[in-house]
């Protein structure tokens, strides 16, 4: 028999406040500045402000749907916005989403 077992851990946190589209965020142990997030409202946001207790995120977008205890995942993938041919003569949001 050919069995094949797979554990993946993922690394959550929890908001301690929010306001002025910074949330403050505790149990991010291992995250890396420029580390993308996603809160539990599906909101994204960016690790900017490493401390020893608690991670500074900058939400992208509104963060009235945050709210304190809410859960907040590691996405795991680096701050990038996509570049090309195809981007160019389009308006895109600070995430790379074209508007039009």
């Amino acid at each position: 028999m050919n069995f094949k077992t797979s554990l993946k851990v993922d690394e959550m946190g929890r908001v301690l406040s929010v306001g002025d589209g910074i949330a403050r965020v505790y149990g991010l142990k291992e995250i890396q500045a420029g580390e993308m997030v996603k809160f539990a409202s599906s909101v994204k946001g960016i690790a900017l402000n490493l401390e020893n207790e608690n991670v500074g995120i900058v939400v992208f977008g509104s963060d009235t749907t945050i709210k304190e205890g809410d859960l907040v995942k590691r996405i795991g993938l680096i701050m990038d916005v996509p570049v090309g041919k195809a981007m160019l003569e389009h308006v895109v949001d600070a995430l790379g989403a074209s508007f039009d």
